[in-house]
């Protein structure tokens, strides 16, 4: 199933954050740590270089993320034009602190009375923009919540009489053009549960993580994954936790909730989903199979 989720105010909020872009100095992109370019709108970079404006792009969750893919991630981002980013946990008081200065670093035209660096705050839904927000802020003026697109309106804010900063909506795209991107947001939870099964996502989840860290697996569920594939592992969750539907076989739904929850609070471990190459790979992959398509229509 192609997951595709783009709520009608997500549509008034890509137009709103069209207008504001031109009064804005610097865009800061929040993405996960865990999937940075599944993570990243096409529609904030079309806008910001619409308008050629720098970004700085902030891998958040980073706690969460493995170390090593992030700073691959890093030097990735950090060879591109007009992009700077850095990671961080939103969560942690001295990761944002660093984050001002390097606003005001990245755009010095704009430093001094009457010139203060407009700022504009973007990213998908359930990322941790309005956490963000609320630390650089040092007080609550963003509504937080564990469900995506709780944000629905801009709100301009003054950090201090040389930074304001725009928050926006979390936004999605009108089409996810890659399916793994579709299940990668999903098993993130920046998709409304209304867009998705989630023991399809949890199937797709699970072949990632045993592809990749199948130690992490085992020893969150005490159990051997050998031979297992992302159908199988939520089956062995259900069975290891005793959670079964009536006549006793295991219930696929409430395993596939737990990888899923498991994965989001980092229960599983530190753990991404995407590499820099794996990323190339998709995206070659993805070409060639529609080159075959166009030829053989």
């Amino acid at each position: 199933m192609a997951i595709q989720w783009f709520p009608g105010h997500m549509n008034a909020a890509r137009r709103k954050a069209a207008e504001t872009m031109e009064m804005t100095d610097l865009v800061i992109e929040v993405l996960d740590a865990r999937l940075p370019a599944a993570s990243s709108n096409p529609m904030v970079e079309e806008l910001r270089r619409h308008r050629q404006r720098p970004v700085l792009k902030i891998l958040n969750k980073s706690d969460l993320a493995d170390p090593a893919v992030t700073r691959a991630w890093l030097d990735d981002f950090n060879a591109r034009p007009g992009v700077h980013a850095v990671a961080i946990s939103c969560k942690n008081p001295s990761d944002v602190a660093r984050i001002p200065p390097l606003c005001q670093k990245l755009v010095p035209h704009r430093n001094g009375p009457g010139k203060p660096v407009r700022i504009m705050i973007m990213g998908i839904p359930n990322v941790g923009k309005s956490t963000l927000m609320n630390m650089l802020l040092k007080r609550r003026v963003a509504a937080v919540g564990d469900e995506p697109a709780v944000t629905k309106s801009q709100q301009r804010l003054y950090l201090n009489k040389n930074m304001v900063l725009t928050d926006t909506p979390g936004m999605l795209w009108p089409k996810i053009v890659y399916p793994d991107d579709g299940y990668m947001l999903a098993a993130s939870h920046a998709v409304g549960v209304n867009a998705l099964i989630e023991e399809e996502v949890a199937a797709f989840l699970g072949d990632v993580l045993l592809a990749r860290y199948p130690e992490y697996l085992a020893a969150r569920y005490k159990m051997p994954v050998e031979g297992l594939d992302g159908i199988g592992l939520t089956e062995m969750i259900a069975r290891k936790r005793g959670l079964k539907i009536r006549g006793g076989e295991p219930d696929i739904e409430k395993g596939a909730h737990t990888l899923l929850q498991d994965y989001r609070s980092g229960a599983i471990g530190r753990v991404s989903l995407e590499t820099p190459e794996s990323r190339r790979v998709m995206l070659e992959s993805f070409d060639g199979e529609n080159q075959k398509t166009d030829k053989n229509e």
